[in-house]
């Protein structure tokens, strides 16, 4: 389960492995963090290099993982899990190390937490959105489109779809049906980098892209695809239902359903309604 995880606004990637039960963060993203370079996978090369020869116990406890690059790609990635990221940071000298130690342990408890009581989960993500200046309707949306996403990747499991770039087409073809835009288009027609691509979508945006998700979550439980060409034409039936239920919509208020506005532009997302 990768996620991003927000230390004082920066965001780090983390990986949930359910098998191990244990979190695991890029190295690469703790580094900005800690040391606000510009150039941090530079200085964890370096870093590992000394790590490596002063024989520290830390090298040797260094994973890879495939996470979400900056690209939008999945890419390997350094990782390590909050034990040895707890030692690494004693090789960072930061005013945050202190800071980030407890963030650290906070994340891990609330893990604890989210297992015995998984609503926990949605009362930090409400309350993650709402401290962002999101409105409570469009939050509902949002936590409900959260939803529908895992109902259709779930199905992508089952049907043998590869997680990472297999996904990524999939997806592709559901955006580019119902919004005109593949998923780096729009991305860039609405001005982001990182930023999640939902979390910047207006509340009919977000409709939309959930009724593309959901139909396509139907038609392939129907049709039940042996192969990934299969689910990529089930793909652009789903995205095509909801595209032209937008260009419905288009024609009966004269507004483009797809806006460049992003939740900056938006004023903390007030408007997102």
């Amino acid at each position: 389960m990768n996620k991003l995880k927000i230390f004082q606004d920066k965001q780090i990637r983390s990986l949930w492995d359910a098998g191990e039960e244990l979190w695991y963060f890029s190295i690469i993203d703790v580094i900005a963090v800690l040391t606000g370079s510009d150039r941090p996978r530079k200085y964890w090369n370096d870093l590992k290099l000394k790590l490596v020869k002063e024989g520290s116990e830390v090298s040797e406890k260094i994973g890879q993982l495939k996470m979400v690059a900056p690209d939008g790609k999945m890419r390997i990635t350094d990782v390590a899990n909050t034990e040895t990221i707890f030692r690494l940071i004693q090789s960072i000298p930061s005013p945050k190390a202190e800071p980030f130690k407890l963030w650290l342990a906070k994340i891990g408890y609330e893990r604890i937490e989210e297992n015995e009581d998984p609503e926990k989960t949605i009362d930090r993500a409400m309350a993650t959105y709402l401290a962002k200046g999101y409105s409570k309707e469009w939050i509902n949306q949002r936590l409900k489109s959260i939803d529908v996403r895992k109902e259709l990747t779930d199905e992508w499991d089952q049907r043998g779809i590869k997680q990472g770039q297999e996904f990524a087409i999939l997806t592709d073809e559901i955006t580019k049906a119902w919004s005109g835009m593949d998923t780096k288009g729009y991305k860039k027609f609405k001005n982001l980098k990182k930023e999640n691509l939902r979390d910047n979508m207006t509340n009919l945006e977000l409709v939309l892209n959930m009724l593309a998700e959901a139909t396509t979550t139907e038609i392939s439980k129907e049709n039940q695809p042996q192969t990934f060409e299969e689910s990529k034409i089930i793909a652009k039936q789903g995205g095509t239902v909801a595209g032209n239920a937008r260009k419905e919509i288009e024609s009966k208020t004269n507004k483009k359903v797809v806006t460049s506005q992003n939740a900056t532009e938006l004023q903390g997302v007030e408007k997102l309604k």
